[in-house]
Parts: C-alpha cells; sequence; structure tokens
C-alpha cells in the first residue's frame, strides 16, 4: 500500500480507517516526489522551492496551512496508525488525538505580524524574515505529529524545510512529508518545500546538520542529537529531553490530583517528553495519594516487584540519583504489557476504580528519592513516587530530577504563595498548576500546541514566530501620519 503522489482530496477519499492490529508493518510504503536518496539533492531542491515560496504571496501560506490542518485532521487515524504499526510504541488512540490536536492548534501565519513606531523622525517597522532551509531531525517517539507541527511552523514563517526521519518511524514520518507536500503543490507553493531523506541515518543526519545551505537546525529527540546540532555552529533550535517531576502538597485536592496524573503520565505510553515522570508528595499526604492513584485505575506495585521492574525496563543499575539507561524494548510499551512480561500478572482492576478505563495505563512505583526510576526519562507507563518531609524538600528534589532541562513541571497545591514559589524556583517552559501536562500542550489548557519543545536552547513552546528573524525597515522624515 505505498502511497503515491495523490493529490489531498485522493487521499482522504482512500479512508483507511482501520485499527493498528490490521496494518501489517510491511504495507507502509512510500513513494512521493519530495523525497530524496541523497542530502545534497534534497537540500539544493527545497533551497530552490524556499528562494520561490518566499515571494509568493502570503495569501499561497494562508491556502497551504489551511488545508493542512483539513486534511492532517481527517487524516489523524491513518497517522495514527502508521506511527503504531510501524514503531510498536504508544497508545493508537492517543496518538489519533496528538495529530489532531498538532493540525488545530499549531499557530498559522497569523502568528506573524508587524509592529510600527511612529514619531517626529519618521516611521519604523519591525518585521519577520524567515531563516531560509531549516534542516530538521525528527524522533520516533513522536514521528507524526511533529511533522505536521513543524511543516505549519515552516510553511506559515516562510521557511523551507529538509527532514531527517529516526530509521525506527521513516516509513511514517515520510508518507507524512508526501502527504504534505502535495497539500502545497496544490496550493499554489513549490515542489519539496516539504522534503525528506528517503533512507535517513545517522550520517545523512550529520550531513544535513552540517550542510552549508541549510540555514538553521531543529532537532527533536535526545541528548545525543542535540549535541550533534549544537556542534553544526550554526542557529539551533534543540527539543531535547525531559525528566518533568510533579509536587503534590497537603493542600492539593487529591482525588483529582491523582486522576489527573494518572491521564498525563499514561498518555501515548508516556513517550511525550513532557508526560509527567516522577511524583513528590509531602508525606503527611502520601499514603492518601497512592490509595487515590489505586481508585483512579493505577497498579500500585510492591517493593519487590519494584526491585524486578527495575532489572526488567534498565539495562544496569546506575546507582542512585544517576540517570539509568532504558531498555529500549520496553520503550512506549503498555502497562498491561509490562505487568504481563515483567511481573507474570493479569491486570489488577480495583473494585473500586468505578471511573477508570476497562485497562490499566500506568503503574506507580513506589520509591525512595535517588531511585534511579526518578532520575531517568524511562519513556514508558511507570510513575516513580517519592514522599518528602516537606513543600521545601519536594520543591528541591523536583529541581534535581528535572536535571536543568527546562522542560516541564508542575505542581497540586491550593497555597499561592507555594504555587509562585515553584514557579520560579523550576523555571522549566511549561509549568502547570492543578492540571496534567497535557494541558501544557493545550489538550485541556488554553494556548497554542507545540511538539517541539526547545527548552534546551531557551525558545520553549516553539511556533512560527521562534523561526523568523527580525527585521527593522526605517523611513526617515516620513510616513509619519500623526
Amino acid at each position: 500500500m505505498a502511497l503515491s503522489a495523490a493529490a489531498p482530496s485522493d487521499l482522504l477519499k482512500k479512508g483507511l480507517k482501520r485499527y493498528p492490529e490490521t496494518l501489517a508493518k510491511e504495507e507502509i510504503g512510500v513513494s512521493s516526489s519530495c523525497l530524496y536518496s541523497e542530502v545534497e539533492a534534497a537540500v539544493e531542491a527545497c533551497v530552490a522551492a524556499q528562494t520561490a515560496f518566499a515571494i509568493q504571496p502570503w495569501s499561497v501560506r494562508r491556502s497551504i496551512v489551511n488545508e493542512i490542518r483539513e486534511v492532517c485532521g481527517e487524516l489523524a487515524e491513518d497517522f495514527a496508525l502508521w506511527a503504531y504499526s510501524e514503531t510498536g510504541r504508544g497508545d493508537y488512540m492517543d496518538k489519533v488525538v496528538k495529530q489532531r490536536l498538532s493540525a488545530e492548534k499549531t499557530p498559522g501565519p497569523e502568528d506573524l505580524g508587524c509592529k510600527s513606531m511612529t514619531g517626529d523622525e519618521g516611521l519604523t517597522l519591525i518585521e519577520y524574515a524567515p531563516y531560509g532551509v531549516i534542516g530538521a531531525v525528527t524522533p520516533v517517539t513522536n514521528p507524526t505529529a511533529t511533522i505536521i507541527h513543524n511543516t505549519i511552523c515552516m510553511v506559515s514563517s516562510g521557511n523551507g524545510i529538509v527532514f531527517n526521519a529516526h530509521p525506527a518511524a521513516v516509513c511514517c514520518t515520510n508518507r507524512v512529508v508526501a502527504v504534505v507536500n502535495e497539500i502545497v503543490k496544490k496550493n499554489g507553493g513549490p515542489d519539496s518545500l516539504v522534503c525528506a531523506i528517503a533512507e535517513p541515518t545517522i550520517e545523512t543526519g550529520q550531513l544535513l546538520l552540517n550542510h552549508p545551505k541549510t540555514a538553521a537546525n531543529l532537532v527533536t529527540g535526545g541528548p545525543a542529537v542535540v549535541k550533534a546540532a549544537l556542534k553544526s555552529g550554526k542557529k539551533c533550535f534543540c527539543a531535547g529531553p525531559g525528566n518533568p517531576p510533579v509536587v503534590v502538597d497537603e493542600t492539593a485536592d487529591l482525588k483529582e490530583a491523582a486522576k489527573a496524573i494518572v491521564e498525563g503520565a499514561s498518555f501515548d505510553n508516556n513517550m511525550i517528553c513532557s508526560d509527567e515522570k516522577e511524583v513528590f508528595v509531602v508525606n503527611q499526604v502520601y499514603d492518601q495519594l497512592l490509595e487515590q492513584f489505586r481508585k483512579a485505575g493505577a497498579y500500585i506495585a510492591t517493593s519487590e516487584e519494584i526491585k524486578t521492574l527495575e532489572k526488567a525496563v534498565l539495562k544496569e543499575h546506575p546507582g542512585t540519583f544517576t540517570h539509568g539507561q532504558v531498555n529500549v524494548p520496553f520503550v512506549g510499551q503498555s502497562a498491561k504489557y509490562i505487568l504481563s512480561t515483567v511481573l507474570g500478572k493479569e491486570e489488577a482492576k480495583d473494585a473500586e476504580a468505578k471511573d477508570a478505563e476497562d485497562r490499566t495505563r500506568l503503574i506507580i512505583a513506589p520509591v525512595e528519592d535517588g531511585h534511579p526510576f526518578v532520575y531517568t526519562e524511562l519513556l514508558m507507563p511507570i510513575l516513580p513516587v517519592v514522599s518528602v518531609p516537606s513543600f521545601e524538600e519536594a520543591v528541591a528534589c523536583a529541581v534535581k530530577a528535572e536535571h536543568g532541562y527546562r522542560h516541564t513541571a508542575s505542581i497540586y497545591s491550593t497555597d499561592v504563595q507555594r504555587i509562585t514559589r515553584m514557579g520560579r524556583t523550576v523555571n522549566t517552559s511549561i509549568f502547570c498548576v492543578n492540571g496534567n501536562h497535557l494541558t501544557g500542550l493545550a489538550a485541556g489548557g488554553e494556548g497554542y500546541t507545540s511538539f517541539s519543545i526547545t527548552g534546551y536552547t531557551g525558545e520553549g513552546m516553539t511556533r512560527p514566530r521562534t523561526f523568523v528573524r527580525e527585521r527593522r525597515i526605517v523611513f526617515v522624515g516620513s510616513l509619519n501620519f500623526s
């Protein structure tokens, strides 16, 4: 079922609304004019396309983005299916949510504008210009939604983009690139404004990041790819790792906190970097919070079970207060799978969990501070929970566990002073109060969506305005009408 260079309307007619188990991995193929075997050819094509696109009317940008939203929203189930089937990671229905969120809530050309300053000396305009061609490396954990978000941002800001997909997600990633490229062409844009490497590798990624004709780099992934991008000497937008902490104090609504945390930490089997990764709770409400987790449908692991889990999901014991190395086959797997394969258990559904789903989505691991689960971005639905003596200690532990990534953190509290104190101290790009981390992505929260959160380089939630250069145009002694 190879994807041809069909028009978006034809793609919509295909339907393909099927569940993931009905699609074999080998069925995911790609054939499109925007996929290149060589980095050099891809960059040259994108440079030519972006040069032409930069002088086209803004109406073309708006038309392209509007149809990307429409088509990608319609094909959300298919994109989720492709990603799930190829990578074997995450949760299919949660991936559908991610595709729609990316298509609907990523800002478009409206994010840009013009500032003006007038006075006796004339008129000064501040306008925004594109960088040119952006070299982008995308992750296996969130492949298709990242393409939608990045593409809307780049088209809106007038840039071209060349994608180097993670090798374990190349087919689903490049299929979405092919769909978007057809949308660009249909709406008057140039071919290969959005393009990709057909068979990406680490080597092609290095060539792309260091290519002399790319103006900047956008990477979404782990520490290694961030380090590689920064070595290029170019402007880099780096959405690196995260290990988002949660603090729960004694003033919190524990029932609502537990329910929200379970929803957030289990979303897409915890593969999003902004998902909750560890919880620090004031000890006077620790037992009550664990009970609320159980009632919310989570499985509470025993100390012996935690030791077994540790041996299975970590390649080795790294010691205390140290980031461990995750056993990759468990990344993005479901709580049900982990309970079954590691602990030999069927799902443990508590009779009181009336509001929970029919399946256990999260494993709670009560541990001491310093446990490797706390300091390792596990990317699976195992959530370490640590009891601490005070709110102050909880914040200190949260800052340490976050590793200075400046990514995401949250607090459950009704004390405004404490909320303010933690927000200032942890200083992350996303800070959620009395809501899970999905709200920070505008799922149940206000604002816009981003799936490239560049806390590492300081831009935070990326948007079209992130990927432009500010230009000043000065009219001296004229055009000052007031």
